[in-house]
């Protein structure tokens, strides 16, 4: 492993944690219960981020496949990160609209996006085949912390459910230069990324589209990860929602509950990535699967508040091991020519997930009212995409 592009590329899955989980749990919050957004407008923002990526995505990592510069593209998606949560963050202290707030909320969440279709590519830097496992395991276990430091630098703040986000933002900034500066690609940009250049690759979008689907050995777990992944995020993205609704639980314990989870991802992805890097990343993927159509029902079913926090820890521990095995699967599966490429869908169906899965919960609640029934049904209903995903990687094969 090359240690020092594996610890700045780990420091910016630290870095970028911050801004994941404070405006996951105090913006979602805000958006919702003090700006007055319905849960399925506040779901509609990912789906619609989803849609964006999908037209945008794969042509870019395309074009970094064929002429290197995905650190280039990383720069520029990190930028627009910030200004769009920035934005977002500075006319809810205004008081403006809902809708425009929603609008720089999208355009943040849509740039935070589409950056790992260039990070996570950018692991064939890090470590070779046999240590992928154990690398994304690392850069699983500093997005774990990333979010436990986002949260205890939060408390200061938390008195305001927007107090904690420029600080959050502020972190982001600094800890992502160093990535922009020190690693080192193999294959820096060879060309000026242009408006006729992106025109020119997307013409043959759906044609190597085409070849990709029908050849690629990656497409059963990319297929697999569509859906399960669903399950994943769509919990992640109404989980401090879900606390709040059901259990009535306060910021501040609900920050409590939030590090013990993150604190149990952040080992999961370590002792996962070990265990795959032994036993294999496909068999160690079913387990953690399993252990995820077992464990996410009960959390929709318990009513007491120490047995949430024992099963959403639980929870968390495989995690951390979800996307540490899947990412390293992936990156052991796909072809050298392709591994920008198929990474993109790798983000894209991480976030095309967030079309289905959010739209499905966002629906429950809607149209069934905001109870703690209609919550606790949404919470089981997304084992659904887990089975699905299960069932797919377990008979789907491809030599």
């Amino acid at each position: 492993m090359n240690k020092k592009n594996l610890f700045y590329w780990s420091l910016y899955d630290f870095a970028n944690s911050f801004v994941l989980i404070n405006f996951l749990l105090y913006f979602s919050q805000w958006l919702v219960i003090d700006g007055g957004l319905s849960d399925f407008w506040y779901n509609a923002i990912f789906a619609i981020s989803s849609l964006l990526l999908l037209f945008s995505s794969p042509t870019l990592a395309s074009l970094t496949d064929k002429y290197g510069g995905r650190k280039h593209l990383l720069k520029y998606s990190t930028l627009g990160t910030l200004v769009g949560y920035s934005l977002a963050t500075l006319f809810a202290y205004l008081d403006q609209p809902i809708f425009l707030i929603a609008f720089f909320f999208l355009v943040g969440q849509y740039f935070y996006q589409l950056s790992f279709s260039f990070h996570n590519p950018m692991i064939e830097d890090v470590a070779d085949l046999p240590h992928r496992a154990r690398a994304s395991g690392i850069g699983q276990f500093a997005n774990s912390l990333g979010q436990v430091m986002g949260l205890v630098l939060a408390i200061p703040f938390s008195k305001s459910r927007l107090g904690p986000l420029f600080p959050s933002i502020l972190v982001f900034l600094i800890l992502s230069i160093p990535i922009f500066i020190w690693f080192k690609e193999q294959r820096i940009k060879q060309i000026k990324f242009t408006l006729n250049k992106f025109t020119e690759e997307s013409k043959n979008f759906y044609k190597r589209l085409k070849v990709f689907l029908a050849v690629s050995i990656a497409v059963p777990i990319l297929t697999a990860f569509f859906f399960f992944n669903d399950a994943l995020i769509t919990v992640s993205n109404n989980y401090s929602i879900y606390l709040q609704k059901v259990f009535g639980i306060p910021d501040g314990s609900k920050n409590i509950i939030l590090l013990v989870v993150l604190l149990m991802s952040a080992f999961g992805g370590l002792i996962w990535g070990k265990i795959a890097d032994k036993i294999g990343t496909l068999k160690s993927l079913k387990y953690i699967l399993f252990s995820w159509i077992i464990l996410l029902p009960i959390l929709g079913l318990v009513k007491t508040t120490p047995l949430v926090i024992t099963c959403s820890a639980l929870l968390g521990f495989f995690m951390g091991g979800i996307w540490t095995v899947t990412r390293a699967y992936l990156s052991q599966t796909l072809e050298k020519e392709e591994l920008g490429y198929g990474f993109s869908f790798y983000t894209l169906f991480e976030r095309f997930a967030t079309f289905v899965g959010p739209l499905t919960w966002g629906s429950i609640v809607t149209f069934s009212g905001a109870t703690v029934t209609s919550y606790r049904t949404a919470m089981v209903v997304m084992t659904v995409y887990l089975v699905i995903g299960f069932v797919i990687i377990h008979y789907w094969k491809r030599k």
